[in-house]
């Protein structure tokens, strides 16, 4: 993005290079934020926006290379759809089986990569959680809790408990993960079964939407005696910016997080994959303020 140094205003021209969001719905996406301030901050000519793609990502990817696009982020519901368009991804991205950033390579098309767990693990290092050595509570079994498990496992967690209110999908999450990490010992239950885990403190994990703006009443477990296991609460959503579920864990006496630094890093590290450089802290910075500042906080 180029700022007019006499006027202060957006300069975009021939040379400015396209980026964008395809998903559906896009209209709450805070990824143009995240984006524009670093293009901003960095001097790069180049403009980031969302396109509303109800069906059919295969054509969108390949009409977006057309067009001379750059880069592409990838939203629900089409981060395993779009896959089909590519002509390759990278290997964690085909262990998670989703993509949500697209590089271009020019004459051959789109590469995929998943930036979701990397910047959860990003974001989780920036608050000083440890992942390795770790015995771990997952709450969820769908794409973002298989996720989950799959970073737990692949960073060297010693334990990992998968909780869903249906056991059978959290046990498919369990067996496949144990295929693809043999060494990480993962079990797979219903959520009442917190009652079972073994004596000690956990990290947990919330990888459900529930809680999420507009039910903000809601938490996965109400039970004060579950929170009383936990010493570290990381909600992956971050709309509110306090949600029940941390409310919860931190009335127990745990350390508690939402997701917004998990979609800021996911947003640095595409962000690093389409400009070849390595985003620093005051940019990060930055990008963390205007954030909070779109959500009014």
């Amino acid at each position: 993005m180029n700022m007019d140094e006499q006027s202060g205003r957006l300069s975009v021209n021939g040379h400015t290079r396209i980026f964008g969001l395809i998903g559906n719905p896009v209209g709450h996406t805070m990824s143009p934020v995240i984006h524009n301030t670093l293009a901003e901050y960095y001097g790069h000519n180049l403009i980031y926006g969302a396109f509303p793609v109800a069906e059919d990502p295969v054509k969108a990817v390949e009409g977006a290379y057309a067009l001379g696009i750059q880069g592409l982020n990838v939203t629900v519901p089409h981060k395993s759809a779009a896959i089909p368009a590519l002509f390759e991804i990278d290997d964690f991205a085909a262990k998670i089986g989703a993509v949500n950033t697209l590089v271009r390579v020019e004459g051959k098309g789109f590469k995929g990569y998943n930036t979701d767990m990397p910047g959860l693990y990003r974001a989780m290092e920036w608050e000083g959680i440890r992942i390795e050595g770790e015995r771990i509570v997952i709450l969820g079994a769908g794409g973002a809790a298989r996720a989950v498990a799959m970073m737990a496992a692949d960073k060297g967690a010693s334990q990992v408990f998968v909780l869903n209110r249906t056991p059978g999908k959290a046990q498919a999450i369990a067996d496949e993960i144990k295929r693809l990490y043999p060494n990480c010992p993962m079990t797979a239950g219903s959520l009442f079964d917190y009652q079972q885990l073994p004596e000690g403190k956990y990290l947990c994990i919330q990888a459900t939407s529930t809680g999420m703006s507009p039910h903000t009443d809601q938490a996965v477990i109400e039970d004060p005696a579950f929170y009383g296991r936990i010493h570290t609460a990381f909600d992956l959503v971050y709309n509110p910016y306090e949600t029940r579920f941390m409310g919860l864990a931190r009335q127990a006496g745990a350390r508690a997080y939402n997701g917004l630094n998990m979609l800021l890093y996911q947003g640095v590290i595409a962000y690093e994959l389409w400009n070849g450089i390595r985003v620093g802290t005051e940019a990060v910075d930055r990008v963390r303020r205007r954030l909070k500042e779109e959500m009014g906080l």
